[in-house]
């Protein structure tokens, strides 16, 4: 599958997934209005001292815009959310302005920023499902590495990729019959967004299909590296961000991990 094909997939799944969101906009602004947040208590513990002296914040794949606005709510001077769905920006869009929030949205792919962008983010944030969407590993690397100013950090939280192996709807931790932790090429999404596309499909209408790449905790963390940043914190939770694994007894669960954190800095 080609990078052309793979990012168009996944930009239609996308802007159709926007429709789950739309709903919940005023929702969201009273929430942060109200200094609620999206971030996880694990996000918290790492970023509460870097956004009081953030300037710019710039979320890679922000969606809709809770996590980059929670990022303005918890300090951050200024957010900026890059995208490649504009359904998603509109909603974004709306939520900022109804807080007055100092935020700008970027409709771009993520291996691709504007450039004007280049060099000015003191906090490149992303997670929470956004890097089995990145088909170039090596490029995303080199892209927070050009966003960021001198010392300024790259941060996320995502889910585990052993997570991609796991069986949904089922009662125990079974590989999937195409599981496999070292696989180099896209995949059918078989769970988010695909599901709701699906469930939501208008008559005679296909669902939106959805495209993924697995990439091991290795691989992200040596192509940032290569990418000149250094590694200052890697952490493995036995917590879902998300729920996965919704038939699997937690203590059963538990014992593997299924988010990590990652926090890392670009030399000054």
């Amino acid at each position: 599958m080609n990078e052309e094909a793979f990012v168009a997939a996944n930009r239609a799944a996308w802007d159709r997934v926007a429709e789950k969101f739309a709903p919940d906009v005023e929702r969201d602004v009273e929430l942060l209005r109200g200094g609620g947040s999206t971030l996880f208590p694990e996000e918290i513990e790492l970023l509460a001292p870097l956004l009081p002296t953030c300037r710019r914040a710039i979320h890679l794949q922000c969606s809709h815009g809770m996590d980059a606005l929670s990022l303005w709510s918890h300090g951050a001077r200024e957010v900026v959310g890059v995208d490649f769905s504009e359904a998603m920006l509109v909603l974004a869009r709306r939520k900022s302005e109804r807080l007055g929030a100092a935020a700008a949205w970027h409709r771009a792919d993520v291996l691709a920023p504007p450039a004007e962008l280049d060099g000015t983010a003191d906090l490149v944030y992303t997670g929470k499902g956004a890097l089995c969407w990145v088909i170039d590993l090596s490029r995303w690397a080199g892209v927070v590495a050009r966003l960021l100013a001198p010392g300024g950090h790259f941060f996320a939280l995502e889910g585990h990729p052993l997570n991609a192996l796991w069986k949904l709807e089922v009662p125990d931790l079974e590989l999937r019959d195409d599981a496999d932790y070292f696989a180099n090429e896209p995949r059918a999404n078989l769970d988010f967004p695909h599901e709701f596309n699906a469930r939501t499909a208008r008559p005679g209408e296909s669902p939106k299909q959805a495209f993924e790449r697995q990439w091991t905790l290795g691989e992200i963390v040596t192509a940032l590296a290569d990418a000149g940043l250094r590694l200052i914190r890697l952490r493995e939770y036995p917590h879902d961000f998300w729920p996965q694994l919704r038939l699997v007894p937690e203590e059963r669960a538990r014992r593997v991990p299924h988010t990590f954190s990652l926090l890392m800095q670009r030399g000054a």
